[in-house]
Protein backbone atom coordinates (compact mmCIF):
# COMPACT_ATOMS: atom_id res chain seq x y z
CA UNK A 1 0.00 0.00 0.00
CA UNK A 2 1.26 3.54 -0.75
CA UNK A 3 0.34 6.16 1.52
CA UNK A 4 -0.85 9.68 -0.93
CA UNK A 5 -0.14 12.61 0.89
CA UNK A 6 -0.99 15.63 -1.42
CA UNK A 7 1.38 18.53 0.27
CA UNK A 8 -0.09 21.50 -0.83
CA UNK A 9 -3.23 20.24 1.45
CA UNK A 10 -0.54 19.53 4.19
CA UNK A 11 1.09 22.84 3.75
CA UNK A 12 -3.09 24.52 3.73
CA UNK A 13 -3.94 22.83 6.36
CA UNK A 14 -0.99 23.62 8.37
CA UNK A 15 -1.32 27.81 7.52
CA UNK A 16 -4.78 27.15 8.73
CA UNK A 17 -4.12 25.50 11.97
CA UNK A 18 -1.54 28.40 13.43
CA UNK A 19 -5.12 31.50 11.97
CA UNK A 20 -7.57 28.76 13.94
CA UNK A 21 -4.60 28.65 16.71
CA UNK A 22 -3.76 32.64 16.73
CA UNK A 23 -7.59 33.24 16.62
CA UNK A 24 -9.22 30.79 19.09
CA UNK A 25 -6.38 31.81 22.42
CA UNK A 26 -7.01 35.73 21.28
CA UNK A 27 -8.25 37.90 24.01
CA UNK A 28 -11.53 38.57 22.14
CA UNK A 29 -12.49 34.84 21.81
CA UNK A 30 -11.62 32.66 24.63
CA UNK A 31 -7.98 33.85 25.23
CA UNK A 32 -9.03 35.66 28.47
CA UNK A 33 -11.25 33.02 29.87
CA UNK A 34 -8.22 30.69 28.91
CA UNK A 35 -5.92 33.09 30.89
CA UNK A 36 -7.65 32.79 34.05
CA UNK A 37 -7.57 29.48 33.57
CA UNK A 38 -4.46 29.13 33.49
CA UNK A 39 -3.13 31.74 35.63
CA UNK A 40 -0.75 32.62 32.54
CA UNK A 41 -0.67 36.05 31.93
CA UNK A 42 -0.10 38.20 29.02
CA UNK A 43 3.73 39.33 30.66
CA UNK A 44 4.43 35.39 30.96
CA UNK A 45 3.47 34.84 27.13
CA UNK A 46 5.79 37.77 26.38
CA UNK A 47 8.54 36.27 28.41
CA UNK A 48 8.09 32.74 26.56
CA UNK A 49 8.77 34.15 23.60
CA UNK A 50 8.53 32.45 20.09
CA UNK A 51 8.85 28.78 21.76
CA UNK A 52 5.07 28.40 22.30
CA UNK A 53 4.55 29.39 18.56
CA UNK A 54 7.62 27.21 17.29
CA UNK A 55 5.81 23.94 18.98
CA UNK A 56 2.54 24.21 18.04
CA UNK A 57 3.86 24.88 14.42
CA UNK A 58 6.04 21.81 14.57
CA UNK A 59 2.99 19.73 16.44
CA UNK A 60 0.93 21.14 13.83
CA UNK A 61 2.84 19.81 11.26
CA UNK A 62 2.89 16.46 12.61
CA UNK A 63 -0.75 16.23 13.27
CA UNK A 64 -1.84 17.29 10.12
CA UNK A 65 1.05 14.94 8.39
CA UNK A 66 -0.30 12.08 10.35
CA UNK A 67 -4.14 12.94 9.68
CA UNK A 68 -3.66 13.26 6.26
CA UNK A 69 -1.76 9.75 6.10
CA UNK A 70 -4.51 8.41 8.56
CA UNK A 71 -7.72 9.60 5.94
CA UNK A 72 -5.63 8.01 2.98
CA UNK A 73 -5.12 5.06 4.48
CA UNK A 74 -8.62 4.85 5.83
CA UNK A 75 -10.16 6.18 2.21
CA UNK A 76 -8.32 3.39 0.62
CA UNK A 77 -9.66 0.68 3.40
CA UNK A 78 -13.17 1.68 3.35
CA UNK A 79 -12.83 2.86 -0.74
CA UNK A 80 -14.47 5.85 -0.02
CA UNK A 81 -12.19 9.30 -0.45
CA UNK A 82 -14.84 11.61 -0.18
CA UNK A 83 -15.33 14.85 1.93
CA UNK A 84 -17.10 13.01 4.39
CA UNK A 85 -14.88 10.18 4.88
CA UNK A 86 -12.44 12.53 5.80
CA UNK A 87 -14.36 14.87 8.13
CA UNK A 88 -15.67 11.16 10.62
CA UNK A 89 -11.83 10.17 9.77
CA UNK A 90 -10.84 13.32 11.66
CA UNK A 91 -13.33 12.79 14.71
CA UNK A 92 -12.35 9.57 15.31
CA UNK A 93 -8.89 10.47 15.02
CA UNK A 94 -9.53 13.46 17.46
CA UNK A 95 -11.28 11.28 19.80
CA UNK A 96 -8.77 8.54 20.03
CA UNK A 97 -5.78 10.50 19.93
CA UNK A 98 -6.31 14.05 21.05
CA UNK A 99 -9.62 14.50 23.21
CA UNK A 100 -8.53 11.60 25.39
CA UNK A 101 -5.42 12.30 26.20
CA UNK A 102 -6.34 15.93 26.91
CA UNK A 103 -9.48 14.59 29.38
CA UNK A 104 -7.02 12.22 31.11
CA UNK A 105 -4.29 14.48 31.52
CA UNK A 106 -6.35 17.42 33.51
CA UNK A 107 -8.42 15.19 35.40
CA UNK A 108 -5.34 14.09 36.97
CA UNK A 109 -3.69 17.61 36.68
CA UNK A 110 -7.08 18.50 38.67
CA UNK A 111 -7.41 21.52 35.54
CA UNK A 112 -11.07 23.37 35.53
CA UNK A 113 -13.02 21.29 33.23
CA UNK A 114 -13.71 24.70 31.17
CA UNK A 115 -9.99 24.99 30.27
CA UNK A 116 -10.33 20.95 28.98
CA UNK A 117 -13.54 22.21 27.03
CA UNK A 118 -11.09 25.30 25.65
CA UNK A 119 -8.51 23.23 24.92
CA UNK A 120 -10.04 20.22 23.53
CA UNK A 121 -12.68 22.81 21.56
CA UNK A 122 -9.35 23.54 19.79
CA UNK A 123 -8.09 20.35 18.95
CA UNK A 124 -11.92 19.52 17.58
CA UNK A 125 -11.34 22.25 14.98
CA UNK A 126 -7.58 21.40 14.56
CA UNK A 127 -8.70 18.17 13.54
CA UNK A 128 -11.78 19.38 11.87
CA UNK A 129 -10.43 22.02 9.74
CA UNK A 130 -7.39 19.85 8.52
CA UNK A 131 -9.27 17.22 7.33
CA UNK A 132 -11.72 19.33 5.73
CA UNK A 133 -8.86 21.21 3.68
CA UNK A 134 -7.31 17.46 2.93
CA UNK A 135 -10.97 16.23 1.81
CA UNK A 136 -11.34 19.66 -0.01
CA UNK A 137 -7.99 19.13 -2.15
CA UNK A 138 -8.75 15.10 -2.91
CA UNK A 139 -7.67 12.57 -0.54
CA UNK A 140 -6.06 10.33 -3.56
Amino acid sequence: MEIYINWIAVIVAVIVSLILAKTWYAEALLGEPWRKLTGITPADSKRAGSKPIILTLFANIATVLVLAALIDMSAEFFSDGSLWHALITSLVAWVAFSATTLLTHNAFEQKPDKLTLINNGYQLLLFVLSALVIGLFGIS
